[in-house]
């Protein structure tokens, strides 16, 4: 055994790897691991604690951010949530109740203890199976949700994107985020924001408070929202009354209520059962969560779902014409004054029971509907729009928004509200001429009253700026005749629409628009590049109350106030919530505003005579479109404003006359302006005769129609007559220079009547044949088309006596006389007019006080006329000289 250990230790101390191995064994089993874990677990705590301060710098950074978000989230209002049955009264001018608020969408509050526990149980069961758990969020659900998106997003699933919603959340989406929950269903703003409100209204009202609200609150189809409207609507019965299975097929309604209304209307006009899976669905969760038994399952499931649709109740108010846009304005003033959204302004007027006083007048509204229900009813379809306004208080008085009976939130034909918030502009033709032609010219001071066009075809060099094609916009009058040299005056009297857009053409595009948008009209991008629109009233369209408030201005000093609707809002208690003051816009000038309104009698009396009632003073406009497509008026009296539009709502062309059943037919502008007049009849009942007041700042001054300029004693001398009269003017834009359109010419008449026709005399023209007349001028070269005024034109410098005539024979005496008789010298001739004179020729002319006139072809000096023949009537008015042209003055001033 000896040997053996000595062996063993031989051998040992022989192995020459011994002393290697132990020094590795000595290096490696203990020392060398202790530095290593050291090391790794340095670099471990850095990565751990570099990955802790980037969790929360992000949690931080994701605070702030939700923090921020949170802090844009509406205020909660407890009562705005619960508050679902304060009925919202509405007032006329006088305080007396005319209507209460009745939404497009019917509602009917039912109190928590009054719902059927099957009811409550079915929405809880499928809406929110944990909402007696959780305080406002289900972190489980919301988790799950959260998770199912997210592989939706990465395009791992093809499901659709879950909501996570609860009963307490979906009521806060109601009624602050309704509309934007529409427009974006995954916005995270409002998701964060939707959470924060419903943890705070869980502390604020109790779980039932909450439920209660939520099914008053929700739409289950059509326009029924709450659970009463929706058993009201879907089987005609109170929610008391529902059986299990009607029930569940309204709390099914909540997920998707178009689709339910829409399945279960198609049953019931089928008259079938209808086989609802979601009822099915429902009424299985309940099973399953125990809300109700296995038996009470069967039953519900073996009963047929059939529905008696009724109309949920009439939503139409007493004067939905007048009221409607009342409760549209003061939801806009609510959502400016107090920030609310949309859907809690008109939550607030629907069930916060506030009293709107308006300014309607409740016995004129009734008035002027019926005139105009009995003016159209031989018109079937024909339609009409109507608004009367105190334009001094600047209050509307009436709104009539159509004929006949109509539905509620149908269209306002008056003021444009309609049903989905859909307008109803139309053109109103010449009626819009004096807020953006005649107006504007005079104010802008461009032209006068008197101021003169030709009333003709567009000359090339105007109507090519109008076209994209080189062509030449030449627009037409009604009826199609040109009359050549016309006034301002005589343009609106006529309605001429050559002079319209020869007036736009010559303020300029721009201040046509300025006035249109001063008025208050609604005037798109492309009326404003439009001559068309701006001068006769082609543009995209206009309302009878726009139109009613901007001709106010013409009889207010120029001042254009707005035509408020409503003069406040109080609550129920009577505090002061709205109380709107209009805004006042100085438009014109009060002497422009005078003129213009003076102006617009010419109108009445040759296109509108009927809109004349009493002995009341009357000022307006007519308007027609293309086609007799719409009929207009526009005008005003001293105490009111009012327009109104007769037309098809299609756009059709109006019927014309039928004389065999009597009927005068709308094809007459007069037409419109009877039915004006009848309205302003029944608004000036018990009201005295009354002038509109002259400002000062107004000069009246004697003119030439045809120049607009001081006339001579030519202008009267024109052989239609006196072509002088007396025009307004604003003063210092008085015309200051004399009238060069007339002239007098020694001419050869050849013909006779309609035929006749003047020449200028050639070198055989008798003497006793050329006479002197006055004639007007026009450059025939930029008017070549003969106009109504063309006859009294001057001939053309070339052309001369076309007459061929004989030589004349000697007369008789000569014949028998003594050739060896001495002639008798004759008297030298005495000169017509020698100048210097003081004559008293039969036709008022005389020659000057100091005058040197030489000669036949200065009949008069350059001193002051003062004759006092035959046709002189005294001295005349302005003492200007008279001008008498020889064929060679005329050639040489014309060419």
């Amino acid at each position: 055994m000896g040997e053996n250990k000595n062996s063993d230790k031989t051998t040992k101390k022989s192995d020459p790897n011994d002393k290697n191995k132990e020094s590795k064994n000595k290096k490696s089993p203990k020392n060398k691991p202790k530095k290593v874990k050291k090391k790794k677990n340095i670099v471990f705590k850095v990565i751990y604690i570099t990955l802790l301060l980037l969790i929360v710098a992000s949690i931080a950074a994701g605070f702030g951010v939700v923090g921020h978000l949170i802090s844009k989230a509406p205020e909660l209002d407890v009562n705005l949530i619960m508050n679902n049955g304060e009925t919202t009264l509405i007032y006329d001018d006088k305080g007396e109740e005319i209507d209460e608020y009745k939404s497009p969408e019917k509602r009917i509050s039912v109190k928590f203890a009054d719902a059927p526990q099957y009811l409550k149980d079915a929405f809880v069961s499928i809406e929110d199976q944990r909402f007696y758990e959780h305080e406002g969020i289900d972190i489980r659900r919301l988790g799950g949700a959260i998770i199912q998106d997210v592989k939706i997003i990465l395009g791992l699933s093809n499901a659709e994107i879950q909501g996570a919603s609860t009963i307490t959340q979906q009521l806060v989406k109601y009624k602050y985020f309704l509309v934007s929950s529409m427009q974006d269903r995954t916005s995270i703003e409002r998701k964060i924001q939707e959470i924060y409100m419903a943890i705070n209204l869980e502390k604020e009202l109790s779980k039932d408070q909450i439920l209660e609200a939520y099914m008053n609150t929700i739409l289950l189809g059509g326009n029924a929202y709450g659970i009463e409207a929706a058993a009201n609507m879907y089987f005609n019965l109170s929610v008391g009354d529902l059986t299990l299975k009607q029930c569940a097929f309204l709390a099914s309604a909540a997920q998707n209520p178009y689709l339910s209304y829409t399945n279960s209307l198609a049953a019931f006009e089928q008259g079938i059962a209808f086989d609802s899976p979601r009822t099915s669905l429902v009424l299985g969760k309940m099973l399953e969560l125990g809300k109700i038994s296995q038996a009470e399952y069967d039953e519900a499931m073996a009963e047929p779902l059939t529905f008696t649709f009724t109309d949920v109740g009439s939503n139409v108010m007493n004067y939905e014409w007048f009221s409607r846009p009342v409760v549209k304005q003061v939801a806009a003033d609510l959502m400016d004054t107090y920030g609310y959204t949309e859907t809690e302004a008109y939550d607030k007027i629907s069930y916060g029971g506030l009293r709107i006083y308006t300014t309607m007048d409740k016995q004129l509204q009734d008035s002027v509907q019926q005139i105009m229900n009995d003016f159209l009813s031989a018109y079937p379809g024909v339609q009409a729009g109507g608004a009367i306004v105190d334009y001094v208080n600047g209050q509307t008085k009436a709104l009539i928004g159509g004929v006949g009976e109509h539905p509620a939130m149908s269209y306002n034909r008056a003021i444009s509200v309609g049903n989905d918030g859909q307008t109803f502009l139309r053109a109103f033709g010449s009626s819009i001429k004096p807020l953006t032609v005649y107006g504007p010219a005079i104010d802008s001071q461009i032209l006068t009253a008197g101021s003169v066009f030709v009333d003709g075809p567009l000359p090339r060099d105007v109507g090519s700026k109008y076209t994209s094609d080189g062509s030449t916009y030449s627009p037409t009058n009604l009826p199609n005749r040109y009359d050549g040299y016309i006034t301002v005056r005589e343009a609106i009297r006529q309605s001429k629409n050559t002079t319209a857009v020869s007036i736009v053409d010559k303020i300029g595009l721009s201040t046509s628009v300025a006035y249109a948008e001063k008025f208050g009209l609604s005037i798109s991008e492309s009326n404003k590049t439009s001559i068309s629109a701006l001068a006769l009233g082609e543009i995209d369209g206009t309302t009878p109350h726009e139109m009613a408030q901007a001709f106010g201005a013409f009889g207010n000093q120029g001042v254009m106030n707005e035509a408020k609707i409503y003069t406040k809002v109080t609550d129920k208690d009577g505090k002061v919530l709205l109380e709107p003051q209009g805004e006042a816009t100085q438009v014109l000038s009060p002497q422009a505003a005078y003129i213009t309104y003076d102006m617009m009698k010419e109108s009445i009396a040759y296109t509108g005579p009927s809109a004349i009632f009493g002995g009341m003073e009357v000022r307006g406009k007519t308007g027609t479109s293309e086609d007799f497509r719409n009929l207009t008026f526009a005008g005003l009296t001293p105490y009111f404003s009012g327009a109104i539009w007769i037309g098809y709502d299609d756009n059709s062309p109006l019927p014309g006359p039928d004389y065999n059943a009597g009927l005068l037919g709308l094809h007459n502008s007069d037409r419109s302006a009877a039915l004006w007049g009848q309205m302003m009849k029944s608004a000036h009942e018990g009201l005295e005769y009354k002038e509109l007041e002259q400002p000062g700042g107004i000069s009246y001054v004697s003119i030439s129609k045809d120049s607009g300029t001081l006339p001579t004693e030519l202008t009267s001398r024109d052989p239609r007559g006196n072509r002088i009269y007396t025009e307004m003017f604003i003063n210092g834009t008085q015309p200051t220079t004399l009238d060069n359109v007339h002239v007098e010419l020694e001419v050869v008449k050849v013909g006779e009547g309609d035929n006749a026709k003047y020449y200028f005399p050639s070198d055989k023209t008798p003497k006793d044949k050329i006479e002197k007349v006055v004639f007007i001028t026009r450059d025939k070269n930029r008017y070549p088309t003969v106009m109504t005024d063309s006859k009294y034109l001057a001939p053309d410098p070339g052309d001369k006596d076309p007459t061929e005539y004989k030589e004349e024979e000697k007369p008789k005496d000569e014949e028998n006389k003594d050739p060896n008789k001495p002639e008798k010298p004759e008297k030298p001739e005495k000169p017509e007019n020698p100048g210097g004179g003081n004559g008293n020729g039969t036709d008022g002319e005389t020659g000057g006080d100091n005058g040197d006139g030489e000669g036949e072809d200065e009949s008069t000096g350059q001193g002051n006329s003062t004759g006092n023949g035959a046709n002189s009537n005294g001295a005349t008015t302005y003492h200007i000289p008279s001008y008498r042209f020889s064929m060679y003055d005329f050639i040489k001033m014309f060419g």
